[in-house]
């Protein structure tokens, strides 16, 4: 198998190894390695509102395949917890339901909206019971505004993730975003996650691929900025482009951004446009197959659909031809490596760099 090491030197390093894209072996191992070490979006606030307190879902379903539940408890506060009953595996709850507490159908253990075992019918005479194992795993929540994530086992801060753009976007109105799941939609890709993410990290292909895009934005200014897990990208709108109406209070104020694109390792990207947010999260299915996911959170209506954050079904489009061309000629016996542009694919060699260090 292998050994992932990229140069931390940009001008000296090699993009990864396409074993990283077409070994089934390292698809697996990156479920642990990857997905299940770092942050993952699991819903909004607003999913939640008074006539539900529990809420199912699979995390990263087809990939990870994790049961969890959303449940809110009477003092209003949301838990993310394992949907999976700790006597003999049940799935507790299959539909979003108002309840006042969690019984399993199979043999009607029960649990708090919190998790903790209450009950057990038919146990008395079991020693040293209950346990902490008998009370569902609770994942720590990590809220951005009415987004809420959490990590099946990660043993990094969320803030180290998250820090940078919440800082950065400390003057956005957050917590103003409303979901709006009519303009929400999936996409399915041909090709392997990370080529995805990598074509988002660099904006060296706007010019050639993205042409409607590359109308509305200053390529000379497009601009990338290294965080721990994350990274922007900052679009730098043309004269009369639509963009940011930025406060005082933002480190940006006098520049003409129409967009803040946001990435956050593994798999999400926050694109923030004057009208809203787009969240998009990347779903590995197979080594050649992937699920993109957008989320539109809209702020203001009225800037729908003008600048940079116009036309994104077609911008869409445009970037799965490219990285599925990309999926085919990986798999060509005379490529395996190829080299970085020092100047406009930070981005990638950061990516890079991540994946390395985490499937080690």
């Amino acid at each position: 198998m292998e050994n992932f090491v990229i140069d931390i030197n940009i001008a000296d390093a090699k993009t990864i190894s396409t074993d990283f894209y077409l070994s089934p072996a390292i698809f697996e191992k990156s479920k642990e390695k990857i997905f299940a070490s770092t942050f993952q979006y699991i819903g909004s606030k607003d999913e939640m509102p008074e006539e539900i307190s529990a809420l199912p879902f699979t995390l990263l379903e087809n990939y990870l395949n994790e049961p969890l539940l959303l449940t809110k408890d009477k003092e209003g506060k949301i838990n993310c917890m394992s949907n999976v009953c700790t006597h003999r595996g049940n799935i507790l709850v299959t539909d979003a339901c108002k309840l006042k507490r969690l019984t399993c159908r199979y043999h009607g253990r029960q649990f708090d909206l919190n998790g903790k075992f209450l009950s057990m019918p038919e146990f008395k005479e079991v020693n040293d019971f209950p346990t902490e194992a008998d009370n569902l795993h609770n994942l720590p929540i990590w809220e951005f505004g009415n987004m809420l994530f959490a990590s099946l086992n990660s043993k990094i801060s969320p803030e180290l993730f998250f820090g940078d753009m919440m800082k950065r976007m400390a003057w956005y109105p957050i917590k103003d975003l409303k979901p709006r799941n009519d303009l929400s939609q999936s996409f399915n890709v041909k090709a392997n996650w990370a080529l995805y993410c990598e074509n988002y990290l660099e904006g060296f292909h706007i010019p050639f691929v993205h042409k409607e895009l590359n109308e509305v934005l200053d390529y000379a200014k497009y601009t990338t900025e290294l965080f721990r897990y994350s990274n922007l990208q900052m679009g730098i709108a043309k004269e009369g482009e639509a963009s940011f109406d930025l406060p005082f209070t933002s480190p940006d104020n006098g520049k003409n951004i129409a967009a803040y694109y946001f990435w956050v390792f593994p798999n999400m990207m926050f694109n923030f446009y004057p009208w809203g947010l787009s969240l998009n999260v990347i779903e590995p299915v197979s080594t050649d197959e992937t699920k993109v996911t957008f989320y539109t959170f809209m702020l203001d209506e009225n800037k729908y659909n003008i600048g940079a954050g116009s036309g994104l079904d077609v911008v869409e489009k445009e970037d799965e031809e490219i990285v599925e061309k990309v999926q085919q000629g990986i798999r060509s016996r005379f490529y395996k490596h190829g080299r970085y542009s020092v100047t406009r694919e930070q981005g990638t060699h950061h990516f890079h760099s991540l994946l390395a260090e985490f499937i080690s």
